[in-house]
């Protein structure tokens, strides 16, 4: 199935493309007419005169020796083109947004950015609002007056119901994902909820759809983007879908959550409590991991009723089905509502997500400024068309969601947009029919072509395949090697955040060296085995057999790119890979293209040179299909090397960098074989070389010089600050107080602490124990940090009764004193199952219990109103055996382990703070500190 969204095409793309391809296919002919002359006889050649593989195209007659040349520009302009039409397609695919609406040119039907921009600036300009935040009741305050103001000014036909949920607790455990092994308790959270329904429509109560999105921010950034961009557009969306509603057959919910950023805890306490939940059929949540640009669709499903209506609405349509398995591959560490509608309610949908500047997600620079006009104007008409299309049809009732046995695996969809004007769609069911076709005839041609050929064709396969290998082997370690050399000649071991630029020079000009290395030398090996065969046609004279011998381990090298993705699509379809659709894409038009202007039947045929038209038409269609989107992927994946070491300090310097080499040496690899094989009969190599090398040392000598600086103001290191007190048991007699600086983006802090002084110390040498994340590597100071806390800020671990029965059961007073934000975790080696109780409510029940790495964590969050005093019941292991002793290796490790936040500055930290260089930025998720954090444990023998 292909559904089809078109708005016009841009004519600039497509010219350019067109123009180079006349100038090539001039210049071909021109080159074909010289390369093979006769010698004014009309005699046909003779069968032995054929050549070894026997399938490649060309005229009859004798040949005049001639040294097949292509002329090095050509190659070079070929390459220029490739890369000019590349970049065109990611830029018009993803940077190209619509223009902005005023309310007046929207209509009260219509979308308008300009208003949306309004809510997204009243809400960032309350500051950071985390969960318990004054910031956040404002937030909240402002949200509900909008949604007021929406029910005043709704169509008369429309019912506009507005209602402030009090969640008071609850308790969120997630099977997969980045909540694996962990209680999320949340308590005292608020969130707005807008209905909007037709009021003569009564079968519109029972059937709703579900647009959700969060308030809340972490406590490093106002969150323009993740998420009071998403806020305002759906602010914008009640608004315009309030004058529409009349004509619905469902209901449309808004949900403006708070406690999304603690563990998706908003989503998690609407699903299941409010009653309103019981009536939708659809999830749609809208996030970003980023700040503005395009909004695509990076999960869909299980149902794909919903992507195929998105398919047939949007107005700009944006998704790739390769981002949702990068997401559900665990690649990707970060989570959304929409696991939690999938996951606890059963539901279908879709997820969307802002990704442009990826870098700044949670640090200060999701800001308004940063936020790229027509952002919201393309997520808003999009979202708006969607809308109107599902709430009007009566197909919605009959939506299934993960829960239903109906959906079967060969209905989930496999999409992706084109230039971000139409969407592609079709089901899994009809990709492994295509994919097995593909395939089946693939392997019947290249079975029949073998038979033909014999013996020779085989081998020539066989060491073509071989130059695909070298080619992979020498691109990688090109690659590899400038990633590992990096972090010793740089400051920073990423030194390419700020300027994502930097990495053409300094991984794809190596991995693009690398892959003609690998081919060139494949290219020889090929040479002489097919030598060995033409020397034993006599016929030929030797200049005649050197020239057809090029000829021929040209046309291998082309054809066995085709090999490569082949056996890609092959393995693709074997697992279900939604993504597969791109090695069918780079197998079929070169495998047409070739085939339709190459290959003959006849076989007493000499080889000819391959034609360029055969080569662009080959790669017209790939290069337009998913050029722009790995070019997206590289940026993503830089961005995300910023909050790379979830623990500070445990994994190596270079790995980021080899993450973003082989990524780019595969793709080169992969891609780039088809051009390459043009390249061994020119004179391009060297000038291929040469410009390598050139682009690789400019880009160092941009690093090394600081032209090029690892991060700026704008795209900064993340970092954070926390003034630590440690009152576990080796601290029993006095606790620990010193600020801990450390990062979650490679590299040393040496720059950082040189600007801040303040007496830190920095290496591995004192190890953190932050309960959810440990600090390895970082900095540290004891100077002046005796102040902003006091000792009844400690929390309590005591014990309240141990009754060590048939079953060993222990009681636990957990007091956290004036923290509502905690993490405890339960050591499953000695304790199988417990119980939480707080305010006299059971918040965590006694039943099976995941853990991670040995540990059971609880994450609590809430608000101003929870309760910081908790009963907890251990139930002991039955074979737990308590190891006695002194130095005793199991006693090392305790029972319990409890870190709880506050949202304050001590004088120390704000005097770091105030030191902290323009390019670093406090770094916040779920899981990392607040700046005053404390300690404390209780010990296995207590």
């Amino acid at each position: 199935m292909v559904n089809l969204a078109f708005d016009g095409f841009n004519s600039q793309f497509p010219t350019a493309f067109c123009c180079c391809f006349r100038l090539f296919t001039a210049e071909q002919d021109a080159t074909e007419a010289g390369e093979l002359l006769r010698d004014g006889r009309a005699a046909s050649p003779r069968p032995e005169e054929t050549s070894a593989g026997g399938d490649a195209g060309g005229g009859g007659g004798s040949l005049r020796a001639v040294s097949p040349r292509r002329s090095p520009f050509v190659c070079l302009a070929l390459f220029g083109v490739v890369t000019y039409c590349s970049w065109e397609v990611y830029r018009y695919q993803f940077e190209s947004l619509p223009a902005p609406l005023t309310a007046e040119q929207a209509g009260k039907r219509g979308f308008s950015e300009v208003e949306a921009m309004k809510h997204v600036k009243a809400l960032t300009d309350v500051g950071p609002h985390p969960v318990r935040s004054d910031a956040l009741d404002e937030a909240i305050q402002y949200v509900l007056e909008a949604s007021e103001k929406i029910k005043k000014i709704a169509h008369w036909e429309v019912d506009v119901q507005v209602d402030v949920f009090h969640a008071q607790s609850g308790t969120n455990r997630l099977v997969g994902g980045l909540f694996r092994g962990r209680t999320l308790v949340y308590s005292d959270l608020h969130h707005i909820v807008l209905k909007v329904s037709p009021k003569y429509v009564a079968e519109a109560g029972d059937s709703a759809i579900l647009v959700s999105s969060h308030i809340d921010t972490v406590f490093s950034t106002e969150g323009a983007g993740d998420c009071s961009s998403c806020v305002a557009v759906m602010l914008e969306l009640a608004r315009a879908v309030s004058q529409w509603a009349h004509g619905f057959k469902s209901s449309v919910i808004f949900l403006f959550n708070t406690g999304e950023e603690e563990g998706l805890n908003g989503a998690h306490s609407f699903i299941t409590q409010h009653p309103w939940s019981k009536s939708i059929h659809l999830a749609v949540d809208l996030e970003a991991m980023g700040i503005g640009g395009k909004s695509s669709i990076f999960q869909a499903g299980p149902n794909p009723w919903a992507i195929e209506n998105f398919a047939s609405a949007a107005k700009y349509p944006s998704g790739h089905v390769i981002a949702q398995d990068l997401f559900a591959s665990g690649a990707i560490k970060s989570a959304t509502d929409f696991q939690v509608y999938k996951e606890v309610a059963g539901l279908s949908g879709l997820d969307f997500a802002y990704t442009d500047n990826s870098a700044v997600y949670h640090t200060k620079n999701d800001k308004l400024e940063l936020l790229k006009s027509g952002s919201l104007q393309h997520l808003g008409e999009n979202m708006l068309a969607f809308l109107l299309q599902i709430a009007s049809s009566p197909d919605l009732s009959g939506v299934q969601g993960t829960k239903d046995e109906g959906i079967s695996a060969s209905s989930s969809a496999i999409y992706f947009d084109i230039l971000g004007m139409y969407m592609v769609l079709y089901h899994q069911g009809f990709a492994n029919m295509l994919h097995n076709s593909v395939a089946l005839q693939s392997l019947l041609i290249w079975s029949t072509s073998l038979l033909m050929g014999g013996y020779p064709a085989a081998v020539s396969l066989v060491l073509s395949c071989l130059s695909i290998i070298l080619m992979w082997i020498f691109s990688l370690s090109f690659s590899l090697l400038s990633a590992f050399i990096l972090p010793l000649l740089s400051t920073s071991p990423v030194p390419y955040v700020a300027s994502p630029w930097l990495v053409i020079g300094l991984f794809a000009a190596p991995a693009l060296l690398g892959a003609l290395t690998g081919q060139h030398l494949g290219f020889l090996i090929l040479q002489m085995y097919l030598s060995n065969e033409y020397s034993k046609r006599e016929q030929l004279s030797p200049l005649t057999q050197s020239t057809l011998i090029k000829l021929e381990a040209e046309r291998w090298l082309y054809k066995a790119g085709s090999v490569q993705w082949l056996i890609l699509l092959v393995i693709g379809n074997y697992y279900r890979i939604g993504s597969s659709y791109l090695a069918l894409v780079w197998l079929v038009p070169p495998a047409f293209s070739y085939g339709f202007l190459e290959a003959t039947l006849t076989p007493a045929r000499f080889p000819k040179p391959l034609k360029l038209a055969t080569l662009l038409f080959g790669l017209s269609v790939p290069i337009v299909v998913s050029a722009g989107v790995f070019i997206r992927l590289v940026g993503t994946i830089i961005g995300m090397a910023v909050r790379f070491d979830q623990n500070p300090g445990d994994t190596p310097e270079w790995m980021v960098n080899v993450i973003v080499a082989v990524f780019i040496a595969l793709v080169i690899s992969l891609t780039m074989v088809y051009l390459l094989s043009y390249v061994h009969l020119s004179g391009a190599k060297k000038l291929i070389v040469l410009a390598a090398l050139a682009l690789f040392g400019l880009s160092l000598a941009a690093v090394l010089s600081g032209v090029a600086p690892p991060f700026t103001e704008d795209t900064a290191r993340a970092v954070n600050v926390v003034h630590i007190v440690d009152a576990t048991t080796s601290k029993q007699e006095q606790p620990d107080s010193y600020v801990s600086f450390f990062s979650t983006t490679p590299g040393k802090l040496t720059k950082e602490v040189e600007q801040i002084g303040g007496g830190f110390t920095c290496g591995r040498d004192k190890i953190v124990d932050l309960v959810t994340l440990s600090v390895k590597y970082g900095c540290w100071s004891y100077d002046d940090t005796e102040g902003g806390w006091s000792k009844t800020d400690i929390p309590t671990l005591a014990v309240i009764k141990d009754d060590k029965g048939d079953k060993r059961i222990t009681e636990v007073l957990l007091d956290t004193k004036s923290s509502t934000r905690w993490v405890l975790a339960v050591n499953a080696e000695y304790i199988e199952d417990f119980k939480l109780e707080g305010n006299s409510e059971e918040l965590i029940p006694l039943d099976d219990k995941s853990s991670v790495d040995g540990w059971h964590v609880i994450q609590f969050s809430g608000g101003k109103k929870s309760p910081t005093r908790f009963d907890m019941t251990l139930v002991w292991a039955n074979s737990t055996q308590i190891a006695h002793g002194e130095g005793s290796q199991k006693n090392q490790q305790p029972l319990l382990k409890l870190r709880t936040d506050m949202d304050r500055l001590t004088p120390k930290a704000e005097k770091v703070l105030m030191k902290l260089p323009s390019w670093c930025s406090l770094f916040g998720k779920s899981t990392s500190p607040q700046t005053l954090a404390f300690l404390r444990d209780l010990p296995v023998e207590f």
